[in-house]
């Protein structure tokens, strides 16, 4: 019934019918916008103290209303549909395909606990390693490149475990999507696009990492809906376990790769809203506000961070023996390893001439000072013998310490260098001293080249280099491992410097070893000893140097980070650009390299693909006419009110969703492959789900 409050005209020429005029304007607005508590109907539903509420949350989750049995019947199909897609051909073909290489021998080193360095967090390859543990493969294949055969090996286990996860993902976007709109309909075309598409089959039944992700992603998600949905029963049973369940699935996605950084957001984004529209609820009290503050940043933060934090001390304990990804870390924290050779070791405590030592630089993966029998190309500084940083253990790290003047008497007890020393380098395996002059480094074009030069030690008076300990005196020794030291080329006035970047292919991709002429201490200019071989002095025990967790935690992640940044294409590997993903433009190249019977080709199918690319604009173009239209006052009828229900029922939600998952990667200085979109593609199939079906409320109105 009309409402008949007069209302002042603003001009005399205004009458009757431009106030009904702007009033049905007013309603259509609210009606098409809703509130927070607002029914499927328009009806106003009571907030948790029995009251009414107006502030609008982000995600207007709607449990599905009739359809009952049918639902689970549908469930049901979708199930055995994605199970047995997945599940067809598991063990073929029998060989190693694409990233198996790296992601089943890390399995294989869980199995065997032996310590490995990789770019992403632990938790996909410990349940890899698990997966295989429990159907009973020994962790013995070697895992050597693409096209190997597994043979006798029990591989099924560890490509079963990323099958049955990438299994569940077409019924986690069913019951989101369901959840969210309350239309079978809409469900069901979402599961359709993630059921019958050749790139979600392919990339699940292999033994890799994405099927993990994206399984932590969805279950993050669905779960967030879930928690939306108890809104109106705030603290009960079942809003705390999807609150701990979306903190848990958080954990997940980020202890597998840092991708997971992108839901988090998504989910911190809309706790913040909703947040926001609680703390503007006039009839919430101010300590039921910072109750429901205090039980998200438990949910959210709090768990998330202490089960992710646990994920790494499982992973620190399992792999307890020393293995391939020493040389990415510190000198302490490599004592910790079981067979290395600082773990329970004794050395001298003191650097000292006539000692063979290996020089670590102290950024984290700096690497060690590396010299080898390759020369500079010509064009690259003078035509002499390499210098690198090195990141893995080799005879080639070793170099002897000499004096200025050779005159070391074999017999005598050997002199202990101290700060402020004047000392010579020589490489032991070339004999060619470290060696400084006027040429422009490699890569970092205003440091000076450092070479290897001379011969048996003999060499000029540019390979002479000034000993410094950092914060010391002069006279000052210098302690093993525990001494942060600098090389002042003696000649040219400049420090010994790790750039961290990485050579191209004539250096073999090793890092970059110059000499910088700025003397501001950092990590990259700083060394210590960390091997000491000198049998003519006493030994010491290095067990005190052992680091704290938290502190093996961070240098774990720093060495993680810039491990990814750098990241480079192999020779003909197809890397790709991240336009080129969304239009299905190339695909990657799993299994064929070698010459096989069985070849694999990751590619979505190009009708789901671009249906997905069209419903994007197609939902851009539905937001632009809602808005204007409402910002026009026009009373929009059901059909266009079915429109706006894309931006209700959490479509905003999943275009946000996709473009968090989608964009940084433009930014992204490292390699990128075409299976990095499909997180993101998972939010855009949900996303067609919604443009293409109305809600059941608006659909029968």
């Amino acid at each position: 019934m009309e409402n008949k409050t007069c209302e002042p005209q603003r001009s005399q020429g205004q009458g009757a019918a431009g106030v009904r005029k702007r009033k049905a304007s007013k309603g259509a607005l609210e009606q098409s916008t809703g509130d927070s508590n607002g029914t499927a109907d328009g009806s106003v539903r009571q907030s948790h103290n029995g009251t009414t509420s107006r502030h609008r949350l982000h995600i207007r989750a709607q449990s599905p209303n009739a359809g009952g049995k049918g639902n689970i019947y549908t469930l049901i199909l979708v199930i055995i549909l994605s199970f047995s897609t997945r599940f067809y051909k598991i063990l073929e073909p029998p060989h190693v395909c694409w990233d198996e290489t790296h992601f089943g021998k890390m399995g294989s080193y869980y199995i065997n606990r032996t310590f490995f360095f990789d770019v992403h967090p632990p938790l996909g390859k410990m349940l890899i390693g698990l997966a295989g543990y429990l159907t009973g493969y020994d962790g013995t294949f070697p895992f050597i490149k693409p096209g190997d055969k597994y043979e006798h090996h029990c591989y099924w286990g560890m490509r079963g475990f990323c099958a049955a996860l990438g299994s569940c993902l077409p019924p986690l976007a069913y019951l989101t999507v369901q959840e969210l709109s309350g239309s079978p309909a809409a469900a069901l075309i979402t599961a359709a696009l993630l059921i019958f598409d050749t790139g979600f089959i392919t990339i699940s039944q292999y033994i890799l990492l994405d099927p993990i992700l994206m399984f932590f992603i969805m279950a993050s998600v669905f779960s967030m809906v879930k928690f939306h949905s108890d809104r109106s029963r705030p603290f009960g049973v079942s809003w705390w376990l999807w609150l701990g369940l979306t903190g848990v699935s958080l954990a997940g996605a980020l202890g597998v790769k840092f991708v997971g950084l992108f839901i988090i957001l998504l989910v911190g984004i809309n706790t913040a809203w909703d947040l926001w529209n609680l703390l503007g609820d006039i009839t919430l009290s101010l300590a039921e506000f910072g109750k429901h503050l205090c039980a998200r940043v438990f949910g959210l933060i709090i768990l998330p961070l202490f089960l992710y934090t646990t994920i790494f001390a499982v992973h620190f304990a399992i792999l307890n023996k020393s293995g391939p990804g020493d040389g990415f870390f510190s000198s302490s924290f490599q004592s910790r390893l079981h067979g290395n050779n600082l773990h329970n070791a004794s050395m001298p405590e003191y650097l000292a001439y006539g000692s063979s030592v290996t020089v670590k630089n102290l950024r984290i993966a700096g690497g060690y000072l590396h010299s080898h029998w390759h020369l500079y190309p010509e064009g690259v500084g003078a035509h002499q013998q390499q210098v690198t940083a090195y990141l893995h253990k080799d005879y080639n790290n070793l170099w002897l310490v000499k004096k200025q003047e050779e005159s070391d008497d074999p017999t005598s007890t050997p002199d202990l260098v101290r700060h402020g020393d004047v000392i010579r380098l020589e490489h032991k395996e070339t004999t060619r001293n470290l060696h400084c002059h006027l040429h422009e480094a490699p890569l970092t074009k205003k440091h000076l080249q450092v070479t290897g030069y001379g011969m048996n030690g003999t060499g000029d008076s540019n390979d002479l280099w000034v000993v410094e300990v950092c914060g010391g005196r002069k006279g000052e020794l210098v302690k093993v491992l525990r001494s942060k030291v600098r090389f002042l080329h003696q000649a040219t006035g400049c420090v010994l410097f790790s750039s961290g970047k990485t050579l191209p292919k004539w250096g073999w991709e090793q890092g970059e070893v110059s000499c910088s002429p700025y003397h501001k201490d950092t990590p990259s200019s700083q060394w210590n000893i960390e091997d000491h071989i000198n049998p003519k002095l006493p030994n010491i025990s290095l067990a005190v140097l052992k680091p704290s967790f938290p502190e093996i935690l961070l240098e774990s992640h720093i060495v993680m980070i810039r491990g990814n940044s750098g990241l480079k294409p192999k020779d003909n590997e197809m890397n790709s650009k991240p336009w080129h993903w969304p239009i299905n433009y190339q695909g990657l190249r799993f299994s064929g390299v070698n010459e096989t019977d069985y070849r694999v080709y990751l590619l979505g199918n190009p009708v789901i693909w671009w249906l997905n690319l069209l419903c994007l604009g197609l939902y851009l173009l539905m937001v632009f006419i809602a808005a204007a239209s409402l910002h026009r006052g026009y009373n929009l009828d059901a059909k266009r009110r079915g429109h706006t229900s894309v931006l209700k029922g959490g479509g905003g939600m999943l275009f946000l969703g996709w473009l968090l998952h989608y964009l940084p990667f433009y930014i992204m200085g490292r390699v990128l492959y075409y299976h990095h979109y499909f997180p993101a593609m998972l939010f855009n199939c949900m996303l067609t789900g919604k443009v293409y079906t109305q809600p059941p409320h608006l659909a029968h109105r």
